[in-house]
């Protein structure tokens, strides 16, 4: 019997697959250059991971496919990618003798150009297909990632791949890459593999009257990505590098000597240990399964990283959320604040507001949707991504800033104050919170 073993991906929202071969061999589909649960799974089943596709040039995670590669992989990707590493490229309708198995490729672009669907089949029997950003559960990727003119012509594709997929038999199992929390795609559910039937009836994007109304439903709701998006697409076609960089132990000495020479300070604590004390100017990213994600959004991919953590934080899971999205410029690490108080070295503080605490000017920072969805009366907007570049414009004066928890207000109040800002608060919760403490009533719209 066939397995397939998802291997989820909670922050940055996308699934890898390992199929055991049934020989002690194994396919591993659409992994990232993290590949620790992929080398925990294979031993653990003892498989050797003889063949290693993609189904496209990702933006959201560097492909760890190239590095399968050079540990004996036969390394499949679409033709039509241009990649510029060693593998075999496939063209629609080509097939590959996995021992047993077929992969049938089956061009289907619209999230990306040279997107492939890949068909597992035992004999003439299709088991299931690797939909990648295609025909996803509950909707399909996005098509604004390629180039911003053609993300039309993108959709209208999608549209026809995702009505090629509904061809295959009910039973065919969908195995997508992106799911809910992915910024690839647009649904927020917790399920992530379907059936070809299943979809036909519950996908609301297959259940429009045609293509004009498709295009529509599929861009209308498409909110902003993470900056990180616009540039790993083409490193994952040139090949991700190979060395994957270390986390070094700096002193305090280095770390001042390299945020002097222009390096970011990147402090991963808890939101309640930044707030209390951390280097003036440092950029708060707590680490949790999103912390990529803001990484990519709001690090400067071209800056030297210098990491603060936590003695009780994983400095190696800190790495591989830096490495597996392009982010290779680890200068290294500070181990707690206490060396650098130690040395007379000054520190900084934000206060944590409660709801009842809010008064005077409001930044909201999540998404527009959340925004929209219910946000305070008077709440300035302005999405956390789009801080960075917005944040010199901002009045200063006293401000409050917000999210849906605090994570990401506390971020914004770190951008805010490197950009000079002062009298800052940040909220511990979000707008549910503040109208169940207070009483007060949340506005809906923009």
């Amino acid at each position: 019997m066939t397995r397939i073993v998802p291997l989820v991906d909670a922050g940055l929202g996308n699934s890898a697959y390992l199929v055991d071969l049934g020989d002690g061999r194994a396919l591993a589909v659409d992994v990232s250059r993290d590949l620790r649960a992929v080398e925990r799974e294979a031993a653990r089943r003892k498989l050797t991971v003889a063949f290693a596709a993609d189904t496209h040039l990702h933006a959201d995670f560097l492909s760890g496919a190239r590095k399968l590669g050079t540990w004996g992989a036969r390394v499949l990707a679409s033709a039509a990618g241009g990649r510029e590493f060693a593998h075999e490229g496939l063209h629609d309708g080509d097939e590959v003798d996995l021992g047993g198995l077929t992969l049938r490729a089956l061009a289907t672009p619209g999230h990306t150009h040279e997107h492939l669907s890949l068909l597992l089949s035992d004999g003439s029997r299709p088991l299931g297909v690797f939909t990648g950003g295609s025909l996803l559960v509950g909707s399909a990727a996005r098509t604004d990632l390629v180039a911003p003119d053609r993300t039309e012509e993108l959709a209208r594709a999608q549209y026809a791949s995702l009505h090629r997929l509904t061809t295959l038999p009910d039973e065919v199992s969908v195995w997508p890459t992106h799911g809910g929390g992915s910024f690839c795609a647009a649904p927020a559910g917790g399920e992530r593999v379907s059936t070809i039937g299943r979809e036909k009836t519950t996908n609301p994007l297959l259940r429009v009257a045609g293509e004009d109304e498709f295009v529509a439903a599929l861009l209308g709701p498409l909110g902003s990505y993470p900056a990180y998006f616009r540039w790993l697409g083409e490193v994952n076609r040139r090949g991700p590098a190979l060395h994957d960089p270390a986390l070094p132990a700096l002193d305090v000495d280095r770390v001042r000597a390299l945020l002097a020479e222009g390096a970011q300070l990147v402090d991963v604590r808890p939101m309640s240990r930044y707030a209390a004390a951390h280097v003036p100017g440092s950029l708060s990213i707590p680490l949790r399964p999103v912390f990529a994600t803001w990484l990519g959004w709001l690090a400067a991919p071209d800056r030297p990283l210098v990491v603060l953590r936590d003695p009780d934080q994983d400095g190696d899971e800190i790495r591989w959320q830096a490495l597996k999205i392009g982010y290779d410029n680890l200068a290294g690490e500070l181990v707690g604040l206490d060396a650098w108080t130690a040395a007379g070295h000054p520190t900084a503080a934000t206060r944590l507001v409660s709801p009842h605490e809010v008064s005077g000017r409001v930044l909201d920072v999540r998404q527009h949707a959340e925004f929209t969805a219910g946000h305070l009366p008077g709440a300035t907007h302005v999405e956390l991504g789009d801080l960075p570049a917005r944040a010199a414009d901002l009045p200063h004066e006293p401000t409050v800033v917000m999210c849906g928890h605090g994570e990401r207000a506390l971020g914004a109040a770190s951008v805010l104050e490197h950009a000079g800002h002062r009298d800052l608060a940040v909220l511990t919760g979000g707008p549910r919170d503040w109208a169940r403490d207070t009483g007060g009533t949340v506005v809906t719209g923009s």
